[in-house]
């Protein structure tokens, strides 16, 4: 999506949750001439968002009301969600705001889209519209290829191609984006407790040579819950002895990706976008 896209505005909203993600949105909406306001949550996000955007306003799941006030003031009329917040917040027996408390209660199930899309729904009531999450990232939605030095052997290969499939299956059921495979068999699936855990998890119980599949959801909401890779995703496939990550190509945010690279080929790891 293009600055032109947005109709001339100079200013937008971001809802920043943790790792790396928010920082690289503040980054390149202020390359591009955007004055960014940030949503950041306290013990989730970076301190390292302050600098990289024109105001940042600390809040807790306890002042979720506060969010819409504030973009209120600040007349901000188009927002986006980066980064994750933590999944442990969902059970927490005193959330503290009721308008939260309700959205939380109304809808069906705890899925990320129902819960994004109701937050997205909320959002729009205060005439504020939720916007493409990648917005000027494109280029860090790697093409297909393989984009390490070192190669996927013909088993790996066999490996992605069985596992792309059945994680396209998964994530349309949205438990999750992350499959863990090993020799035709599927060893770990991704839920609520996210990619890293899940790389753990199968590493462990595989003893190694795993591949790590990740990709969107089939009618995947460019607004949120995007598939995101990084650094630290390498090195938890590094730790248990994995030989691959395969991502979806064009849909998958990578974070620093010449360190991925590094990282992978150090480790004898190929990344392969498929």
């Amino acid at each position: 999506m293009s600055l032109s896209k947005l109709n001339g505005i100079k200013k937008i909203g971001l809802i920043a949750g943790n790792g790396k993600f928010p920082l690289l949105f503040a980054r390149e909406a202020s390359r591009h001439g955007l004055e960014v306001v940030a949503i950041a949550i306290k013990k989730d996000t970076s301190w390292l968002i302050t600098p990289l955007v024109k105001k940042v306003y600390w809040l807790t799941l306890k002042d979720y009301s506060r969010m819409f006030d504030i973009f209120k003031k600040e007349e901000i009329g188009k927002v986006i969600m980066a980064g994750q917040v933590n999944p442990r917040s969902l059970f927490h027996k005193d959330i503290g705001d009721q308008t939260l408390k309700n959205l939380l209660e109304a809808i069906a199930d705890k899925r990320p889209d129902t819960v994004f899309t109701a937050v997205a729904d909320m959002l729009s009531k205060h005439h504020i519209e939720l916007v493409d999450s990648t917005l000027f990232l494109d280029r860090f939605l790697p093409e297909k290829g393989v984009l390490t030095k070192t190669k996927p052997d013909e088993k790996t290969k066999q490996d992605i191609h069985f596992g792309f499939a059945m994680a396209k299956h998964v994530a349309g059921l949205d438990i999750g984006q992350t499959l863990v495979v090993k020799n035709g068999a599927i060893v770990a699936v991704e839920a609520i407790e996210g990619t890293d855990a899940a790389i753990r998890r199968g590493g462990l119980l595989a003893n190694g040579g795993i591949v790590v599949i990740k990709v969107s959801k089939p009618n995947q909401d460019m607004r949120f819950d995007i598939p995101v890779v990084g650094p630290r995703t390498i090195r938890n496939l590094s730790k248990v002895k994995g030989r691959c990550l395969a991502i979806e190509a064009g849909k998958t945010l990578m974070i620093d990706r010449d360190i991925c690279v590094r990282l992978a080929d150090r480790n004898r790891i190929s990344i392969v976008a498929v």
